[in-house]
């Protein structure tokens, strides 16, 4: 069953919620009406990230944010694992308790890794999968042992509240932002300065790191039967082109967008244009039964 929700403000009026499940305390922020949308941030992110690109989709769909586990307002027992299958497993038992059914998944960089597992679990009804800057290519080798070391030792240690402290500036954070190739105005600046800003959100992002292994998904992409639009910064120098095509070779009906002049947070650069791809890829893998859910309405088991 695919659920398709009002807003009782309507498509203008956001609203953010907590749900308690398994350990873990959800954020989720829901606008629109509509069939479902699923939106997954990237890692060191939160749902804030779709804000803009949520609000040109609350046209069409109930678009539905989440905070990952350890980010932002997600809390997490400190037992709990946040490997990708466990996130992912997360996420699955989070849909079976709210009856989300999404008709569309909507991932960013290593979201678009947890949705993926989700899907190749065997989430309940397949969705069209959107992955934007996607993060599926593997860092191979002593790289990627050192990579996860390190971010484990950070993690545990004390060295979330000093990177915290030192890192929670605007001109550091602008800095970071132009390193991935994005430029954000000041207000999308000032956002990820207050989630560098959160100790505890930067362990959470640290732990997530550290535990971090997309070569299963990877090795797993060329099963996936679902239909998916991979869509590309030309400017990205978190993910490289070549790495985007890489991923985009190896799923059997993908298509490759690549938008000029933006980075790795392309969605919030350009909301508009990947708002329109998101909604002409739709109408293109349009199924049997959406238009019937796109018309019903009714209520749903959410606290907001």
């Amino acid at each position: 069953m695919s659920a398709s929700f009002v807003s009782p403000g309507g498509a203008g009026a956001p609203r953010s919620c907590f749900v308690d499940d398994g350990g873990i305390r959800w954020r989720m922020t829901v606008r629109g009406e509509g069939p479902v949308a699923l939106l997954v941030h990237g890692a060191g992110a939160s749902s804030h990230s779709f804000a803009k690109l949520s609000e040109r989709l609350a046209r069409r769909f109930t678009a539905v944010a989440i905070d990952l586990p350890g980010h932002a307002d997600t809390r997490v027992l400190r037992s709990f694992d946040p490997s990708l299958p466990r996130v992912a497993d997360a996420l699955r038992r989070l849909d079976d308790k709210l009856e989300l059914r999404p008709e569309l998944v909507i991932g960013h960089s290593a979201g678009v890794a947890v949705l993926l597992r989700w899907v190749l679990d065997g989430c309940a009804r397949p969705p069209i999968v959107i992955a934007l800057a996607p993060a599926l290519v593997p860092i191979r080798g002593l790289v990627g042992g050192v990579f996860r070391s390190a971010a484990a030792v950070l993690g545990a240690s004390i060295a979330p509240k000093g990177i915290a402290i030192g890192m929670a500036t605007t001109a550091r954070v602008d800095s970071i932002l132009r390193g991935v190739g994005s430029v954000l105005d000041a207000a999308g600046v000032e956002a990820y300065r207050e989630l560098i800003a959160r100790p505890e959100h930067v362990r959470g992002v640290l732990s997530m790191m550290a535990r971090w292994d997309v070569v299963p998904v990877y090795d797993a992409l060329p099963t996936l039967s679902v239909p998916v639009l991979v869509v590309a910064g030309a400017d990205d120098r978190a993910i490289s082109l070549a790495q985007v095509r890489e991923a985009t070779a190896r799923l059997r009906h993908a298509t490759l967008l690549v938008l000029p002049g933006v980075g790795h947070l392309l969605h919030e650069e350009q909301p508009d244009q990947v708002a329109t791809a998101i909604n002409d890829y739709v109408d293109r893998q349009q199924r049997p039964d959406h238009a019937h859910n796109a018309r019903a309405r009714g209520g749903h088991p959410w606290p907001c």
